[in-house]
């Protein structure tokens, strides 16, 4: 017996059918806007920072610059940390983020940054002179290729995938 071919109403799109990746609206968010895109903008600007008061040291001499880098590598620990809590938590109650593979590689590259922000904090504590010239110039230039490559990440994952984005944003007249 031969086989019915399908109506056009029969063929679906199997990524459409998965509910659990539509839903991808934050749930950790204040009035709508979500705190893991608000709070990864200290850790991003401060790894900058001290990547830049790393170089500046190596340029001028000036013992200004390893306490700055010091405090600024502090400071993007402390607020990755905290964004990554955030992240971390919408990772693992929002079904959309957590069914894409795209969600698990931002967030493996993100406690790799985690990591070397530390390791790079942890080094200049007591020296801050010292832990500058050659392997806390290294951790400053590798946190901040990974501070990129981690950002391009999350950036795919808002603009490509609408992660985080309110369910009805796009339906919303500008004004």
């Amino acid at each position: 017996m031969a086989r019915p071919e399908p109506a056009d109403d029969d063929l679906t799109d199997p990524v459409h059918e998965n509910r659990a990746l539509q839903q991808t609206e934050s749930l950790v968010a204040i009035a709508g806007h979500p705190l893991h895109a608000m709070l990864v903008a200290f850790p991003i600007a401060l790894t900058m920072c001290v990547l830049g008061a790393d170089l500046l040291f190596w340029w001028t001499g000036d013992a200004f610059w390893p306490v700055a880098a010091g405090w600024a590598a502090f400071g993007a620990f402390l607020m990755g940390v905290i964004a990554g809590i955030t992240g971390t938590v919408e990772l693992l109650i929002v079904p959309g983020i957590r069914n894409r593979s795209a969600s698990w590689t931002h967030f493996v590259l993100a406690v790799m940054l985690l990591s070397i922000l530390g390791a790079n904090w942890v080094l200049r504590i007591g020296d801050p002179q010292g832990a500058v010239l050659p392997l806390g110039l290294l951790l400053s230039v590798l946190a901040a290729g990974l501070t990129g490559v981690t950002g391009w990440h999350g950036g795919k994952l808002v603009f490509d995938y609408q992660i985080g984005t309110s369910a009805g944003a796009s339906s919303r007249p500008r004004g």
